[in-house]
């Protein structure tokens, strides 16, 4: 073995360093027979042989080898110790070695030898922080002061260990769990699996505590609720538990109890205008983003609170409900629920144009849940609705940039604007109105755009500007294309005073004040005749 290695230390050996006269510099590397030879005669040497005598005896003795190593540097640098072979006197001097590094030198790598012991390489090993785990799929756990805090709150209204009934958990859902109250049947059920009709302690520490439901916040908390066991999203028939606990219980609609079938369209209204403008995919499937992202949370919190039903104007005002209902019932002539062309032509006092009822109704915006072909139900009412009234928010303005847009290809060019513009145009004329030509109308709509580029707009640039919306009116709604025009500074200084009022709030506040108006001058006259008469009977 040593053998072997001292055969491959000589081979490594740089034949121009050793400066033999009599061989040329590549001829120990082109004929291995010669250094084997010159090997041999170095083993002959009686120097070589006390120094082997010597490694061998200090090896056995545990004693540090003064030679270590097979790297060709290793040997090089000690080879004061070892003996030469050449007779003494006749080894010829090396070369001086050059300060900027010949070649030759530049070839020799350091051997390992040399980077073990060299001070440089010494590289203490870097400190390993330890991260703390900050993802758990299923909650993070409780710290121990709140667990301990919450389960003394859990056995003081589990008092008795007999457990709650569903009648009795409202106060569970609102004190401890701090959700809105009426989300309290709903969690009732989703801890009562078997249906006995009684929640225990156990089984509510169990899943409120043990299930991590404590550390989340409220959005997951509720999508946690509401989701179905295996489903990672929350649809509508979810909601509707939820909403009828809430016409049971909110003293803002005690007035509807007597009504079942407003109940019924109540709830309906308030699920659609919640994924109208939240379920920013369309496909029904409500997910946790989409509910963070969303205002719902808040508006569940301020209805928790609030008596009047229609300060929360957000998704669950009854006079918002009112005036879409009655919108819905104003156009749907024969009451069987549905609306054709011809009946959402009439809408807003006939304001929309053929071309964009026509688009409407081939399904671009929004697939119809009717299931009637050419006719649109009380969900596609809704979504219509608040896409017409309120063009400033980002589901209207995707609603109608579908319709404008032709060919599909995101992008709506002057062709496809004009084309829905020359409706409009027409109608001018009819009306005895001063038309105004598309270049003209062209030119302001891209001085209120500001589009990246003046040859198309897109949807990213309508969403950047406020006032996008009055780009659809211009194309398709005559009344409001005509009223922007005109606009009452009045009705301007209003708006700036009321910022946080949408379009349709301010929408349904006007006309719910001139339907209930029509409602009670339609009841004062009816009534006017009972009056009469009662008043003949009545005696003097």
């Amino acid at each position: 073995m040593e053998v072997e290695t001292a055969r491959r230390d000589v081979a490594a050996l740089d034949p121009e360093l050793l400066q033999l006269p009599e061989l040329a510099p590549g001829a120990l590397r082109e004929n291995s027979t010669i250094a084997e030879a010159l090997y041999s005669q170095w083993l002959t040497l009686p120097e070589t042989s006390k120094l082997v005598k010597s490694l061998i005896d200090d090896a056995k003795a545990g004693a540090t080898l003064n030679v270590a190593g097979s790297s060709t540097s290793t040997n090089a640098a000690s080879s004061s110790s070892l003996p030469s072979m050449f007779p003494a006197g006749s080894a010829p001097p090396l070369s001086p070695r050059s300060t900027s590094g010949s070649p030759r030198v530049m070839r020799r790598s350091p051997g390992p030898s040399t980077l073990h012991t060299s001070p440089l390489k010494l590289v203490s090993e870097p400190v390993r922080e330890v991260i703390p785990q900050f993802y758990f799929k299923h909650g993070r756990p409780p710290p121990k002061d709140l667990k301990e805090q919450c389960l003394s709150r859990i056995d003081h209204i589990f008092f008795g260990g007999e457990g709650l009934q569903i009648q009795e958990f409202r106060s569970v859902t609102k004190d401890i769990c701090k959700i809105p109250s009426f989300f309290s049947s709903v969690l009732f059920k989703k801890i009562d699996v078997a249906c006995t009709g009684t929640v225990s302690r156990d089984a509510f520490v169990d899943y409120w505590i043990n299930g991590n439901k404590i550390t989340m916040d409220m959005a997951s908390q509720i999508f946690e609720i509401l989701r179905k066991p295996g489903y990672n999203y929350v649809t509508q028939e979810d909601f509707k538990p939820v909403l009828k606990e809430l016409l049971a219980t909110h003293p803002g609609l005690e007035f509807l109890q007597g009504t079942p079938e407003f109940q019924e369209r109540y709830a309906e209204t308030v699920i659609y205008r919640i994924f109208y403008s939240i379920n920013r995919a369309g496909n029904g499937h409500l997910t946790l983003r989409e509910l963070k992202r969303g205002n719902l949370i808040a508006a569940l919190q301020q209805l928790d609170e609030e008596e009047d039903i229609n300060k929360v104007l957000r998704y669950f005002s009854y006079e918002h409900f009112y005036v879409i209902y009655c919108k819905f019932w104003e156009l749907d002539t024969d009451h069987d629920f549905l609306i054709d062309k011809e009946n959402l032509i009439r809408y807003g006092n006939h304001s929309l144009t053929y071309r964009i009822v026509d688009r409407i109704f081939s399904q671009v915006p929004r697939k119809f849940t009717s299931m009637t072909e050419g006719k649109m139900g009380y969900e596609d009412f809704v979504y219509f609705i608040l896409s017409e009234e309120d063009k400033s928010s980002e589901p209207s303005l995707e609603y109608w940039f579908k319709c404008i847009d032709l060919d599909g290809n995101g992008i709506l060019t002057s062709n496809e604007m004009q084309f829905f513009y020359e409706e409009q145009l027409h109608r001018m004329e009819c009306m005895a109105q001063e038309p105004v030509l598309f270049e003209d109308i062209l030119c302001q709509m891209i001085d209120m755009i500001g589009p990246e580029n003046e040859s198309y707009f897109t949807l990213r640039d309508l969403k950047r500007c406020k006032l996008s919306g009055n780009i659809f009116n211009i194309l398709f709604n005559l009344n409001k294309f005509m009223a922007f025009e005109t606009r009452d500074p009045f009705l301007i200084r209003q708006e700036r005073e009321n910022p946080t009022l949408t379009e349709w709030d301010r929408f349904a506040h006007r006309e719910y004040i001139r339907l209930s108006m029509e409602e009670d001058g339609e009841d004062a006259s009816n009534g006017s005749g009972d009056v009469w008469d009662e008043s003949l009977e009545a005696p003097f």
